[in-house]
C-alpha cells in the first residue's frame, strides 16, 4: 500500500521536523516546484472562467470573526487570539471574512454579478496533535477557494459551472472522485439561518446534482449552508472530502452586502463557497498516493533528467538543459555514476524522462529521450524534443510520448 507520508519523505515532496512544530510540514524544493505548477494551472483555469484573484491577510481582528458567525459556530478549530495593543488578532479558519470585505470595498450592480472572489490562500486551524499526519491533517491550511457572489437566478447556473469546472481540473490532476454527497443540517448542530434559505439552498444543490449519483450526509453541512461534496478515497480505502461547493445565504446578511438591481433597488447577494481541488496539503497528499510519486509529467517536480553518457558530452548535455530551462521546463543535469546506474536512479527517483546524449547525439544535436517506464525512444533533433514536450505540458497529458 503506497503511504504519501513514506513516500513523499523518499521523493522530497515535504518534511516534518519538530522545530517547526506539529501539523506544519515544510514543501521541499522539489514539492514546493509541483506545488507551484499545480497553483499556476489552478489560477489559470479559474481566470480563464471570469475568476479575480486577490490576496488577503492570514488573521484578521476578533470583530471579523465574531460578525462572521466564526467565533460562535467554529471557535473549537481556532487559534485563540493574539493581543496587539487594544486589539485582538486571530489566526483566520476560513477565507469567506476576507473575501466579503473585497465584495464591500466599493458599491456593487447587478452588472457586476457573478463576482467571483479566488485565492490560494492560508488558513488555520487547531487541530488535536493526535489526529495529526503527513499532508491530510495539518493546522496550516492553503486553500484553493473562491467566494462568488451572485443574484439568486444566477445561483444554480454558477454551482453547475462550478461541478464542470471541478470536472476539468480534476482530469488533468488525475483525480478519481469517489462519489458526490449532500451535506445537509442535522440533529444536535448548531446552525444559522432560516428554514426557508436553508430548503431554497438544498433545492439548488439537488438540482445541480440532477442526474449525476450521490448520497445524503445529514449533519455534515457547514453551519451556514448546505454543500455538495466531492468525495475521494486514499490507498487504505479512506474516504475524505476534496472538493466542495455550498450556498450560503447567512455571510451576505451579517456582513450587509447588497447590490444595485436593474429597477435602481437594493438586492442582497447569494454567496457560493467553492473549492475545485481543496487545499494543496490534502490534494498533494492524494495525488502522491494515486499517481505512486509518479506525477503527470505536466507537474511533475523534475520532468527531464539530462545524463550525458562521459564528461566529453557534459557541455552538450548542459546546453540543452539551458535550452529546456528557457523553454519552461524543471531540468537537471546529472552526471555522476554510470549511465545505467543514473538511468535507474532517475527512474527510481520518478523523474518522467531520462534525456541521453552520447557521442552522435552531441555531434548531431540530437537527444534520446527514455521515459521512467523503461521505453527509449528515437534520438531527435533538441528542437523537436522541445516542442514535443512543452505541447506535452500544455496538454496536460497524462501519458507520456510514444
Amino acid at each position: 500500500m503506497v503511504d504519501h507520508r513514506k513516500l513523499g519523505r523518499e521523493l522530497g515532496i515535504f518534511h516534518s521536523d519538530p522545530l517547526s512544530g506539529a501539523g506544519l510540514p515544510i514543501w521541499l524544493p522539489d514539492g514546493a516546484a509541483a506545488r507551484h505548477a499545480v497553483e499556476e494551472y489552478i489560477r489559470e483555469l479559474e481566470r480563464r472562467a471570469g475568476y479575480q484573484h486577490v490576496y488577503s491577510p492570514p488573521l484578521g481582528r476578533r470583530d471579523l470573526f465574531e460578525l462572521s458567525g466564526h467565533l460562535g459556530h467554529f471557535i473549537d478549530d481556532m487559534f485563540p487570539p493574539l493581543r496587539m495593543g487594544d486589539d485582538e488578532l486571530i489566526l483566520r479558519p476560513a477565507l469567506c471574512p476576507h473575501h466579503c470585505l473585497v465584495y464591500a470595498a466599493r458599491g456593487r450592480s447587478y452588472r457586476d454579478l457573478p463576482l467571483r472572489i479566488a485565492e490560494i490562500g492560508g488558513m488555520y486551524r487547531s487541530e488535536r496533535s493526535g489526529v495529526l499526519g503527513g499532508l491530510t491533517r495539518v493546522r496550516a491550511i492553503s486553500l484553493n477557494d473562491s467566494h462568488n457572489f451572485c443574484a439568486l437566478e444566477q445561483v444554480g447556473a454558477e454551482v453547475a459551472d462550478v461541478l464542470r469546472l471541478t470536472s476539468e481540473a480534476h482530469a488533468a490532476l488525475g483525480v478519481r472522485p469517489a462519489g458526490y454527497r449532500l451535506s445537509l443540517r442535522g440533529p444536535g448542530v448548531s446552525y444559522v439561518g432560516d428554514d426557508e434559505s436553508w430548503r431554497r439552498g438544498e433545492q439548488l444543490l439537488r438540482e445541480a446534482l440532477s442526474g449525476l449519483p450521490y448520497e445524503e450526509a445529514p449533519g455534515d453541512a457547514a453551519f451556514y449552508g448546505p454543500k455538495i461534496d466531492i468525495q475521494v478515497r486514499d490507498a487504505a480505502g479512506r474516504e475524505s472530502t476534496l472538493s466542495t461547493v455550498q450556498i450560503d445565504f447567512d455571510k451576505p446578511e451579517r456582513f450587509d452586502l447588497s447590490y444595485a438591481d436593474r429597477d435602481g433597488g437594493r438586492r442582497r447577494p447569494v454567496l457560493v463557497h467553492r473549492s475545485l481541488v481543496g487545499s494543496m496539503e490534502r490534494l498533494f497528499a492524494y495525488l502522491i498516493e494515486v499517481h505512486a510519486g509518479a506525477f503527470p509529467f505536466w507537474f511533475a517536480p523534475v520532468q527531464v533528467e539530462v545524463l550525458p553518457i562521459v564528461a566529453d558530452q557534459l557541455p552538450a548535455a548542459e546546453a540543452f538543459a539551458r535550452s529546456a530551462v528557457e523553454a519552461g521546463l524543471r531540468v537537471r543535469v546529472q552526471s555522476d555514476g554510470s549511465l545505467g546506474a543514473r538511468i535507474r536512479d532517475s527512474a527510481k527517483r520518478k523523474v518522467p524522462y531520462a534525456a541521453v546524449i552520447g557521442a552522435r547525439e552531441a555531434a548531431d544535436g540530437l537527444v534520446a529521450l527514455r521515459s521512467r517506464d523503461g521505453r527509449a525512444l528515437d534520438p531527435l533533433p533538441v528542437a523537436v524534443v522541445l516542442r514535443r514536450l512543452t505541447e506535452a505540458v500544455a496538454s496536460r497529458s497524462p501519458a507520456l510520448l510514444s
